[in-house]
């Protein structure tokens, strides 16, 4: 699917109507990519980068006399565990293609869609078709943001109602893991608009580069954001942590407390059982009687000494 934009309205085209003297934008999936780059003259390797696109974040922009091509791997923040989509993007002059490489729900494809019919046609530019599309697909990542800041407050009141169950330690790190993907695409997209807004190959009138310039300032803004949340993640996992220790500390005091307490009816036991011959509470009609009433003078002061120290 190809659109070409007029002061009046959006002509659907076929390839061969391309203009290059007109805006165009297109739609189209992998398997067409020979047709196109045919007709446009497109590094071979290009294609071959967009078939065997791996899903990796980070992947580049390459920049080429006549037109720039980049690997976009799209998240939901909405949904960070649904299947990503894979797409591949073809800038030349007054020419704008998107490349579903894998997009099984169609969520980009509509997004795209959206953002070509959003503008005046009388002052559309390249620039701006590219600018909104980037702009669309983290429009509602606010909303993650914030649903995600509420997550971690829960969890943080959570820990000091002591409360936590014992999937919590899991559960920060699944967040964690969460949110190092959403870091991970936003470095994405902040490679591609700087190298847009490089413009080595002069495709952009440079007085246009403020629009992806000021994209560029809000995915860093989006970036920080989650790199604030992971840090407030890492102080948690360490309070919950510490809560642990405490905890493990609260029962060894018990052990500790026990033992001291019950250690002289151990050498009271070690005592008696030497079973010596002369021993006289062996024969002495009040010996059983006398070591019960040892064990409790012994013990009934190691309590109330404890008590006054707060070991129990």
């Amino acid at each position: 699917m190809f659109l070409k934009f007029t002061e009046n309205s959006i002509e659907k085209i076929k390839i061969d109507e391309i203009d290059s003297n007109s805006l165009c934008a297109g739609y189209i999936g992998a398997d067409e990519l020979a047709q196109v780059r045919e007709r446009f003259g497109f590094p071979t390797a290009l294609a071959e980068s967009a078939s065997r696109m791996k899903g990796n974040f980070r992947s580049g922009v390459e920049v080429y006399d006549g037109c720039t091509f980049t690997e976009l791997r799209v998240v939901n923040t909405l949904d960070p565990d649904a299947k990503d989509d894979l797409m591949a993007i073809y800038i030349s002059k007054n020419l704008l293609i998107l490349v579903d490489v894998e997009d099984l729900d169609g969520s980009t494809k509509s997004k795209y869609i959206a953002s070509l019919e959003k503008h005046n046609l009388a002052t559309v530019t390249l620039e701006k078709l590219i600018v909104s599309f980037l702009d669309s697909l983290v429009s509602s990542d606010t909303i993650f943001l914030e649903d995600t800041s509420n997550v971690i407050a829960d969890m943080e009141e959570e820990l000091l109602e002591k409360e936590s169950d014992a999937n919590f330690s899991r559960r920060i790190l699944e967040m964690k893991k969460t949110l190092l993907k959403i870091h991970n695409y936003y470095e994405q997209l902040i490679d591609i608009t700087e190298a847009l807004s490089d413009n080595e190959n002069d495709i952009f009138p440079t007085d246009e580069l403020m629009y992806v310039t000021n994209l560029q300032n809000k995915i860093i803004r989006l970036r920080e954001d989650t790199d604030s949340l992971s840090r407030s993640l890492d102080h948690l996992q360490d309070a919950y942590t510490s809560m642990l220790d405490l905890k493990l500390n609260n029962h060894m005091k018990v052990f500790t407390v026990i033992t001291t307490v019950f250690f002289p009816l151990t050498i009271i036991v070690g005592w008696y059982g030497m079973n010596f011959v002369s021993m006289p509470e062996f024969t002495w009609k009040y010996g059983y009687l006398y070591v019960i009433l040892l064990s409790v003078v012994v013990i009934v002061p190691l309590i109330i000494y404890g008590k006054k120290k707060n070991w129990f």
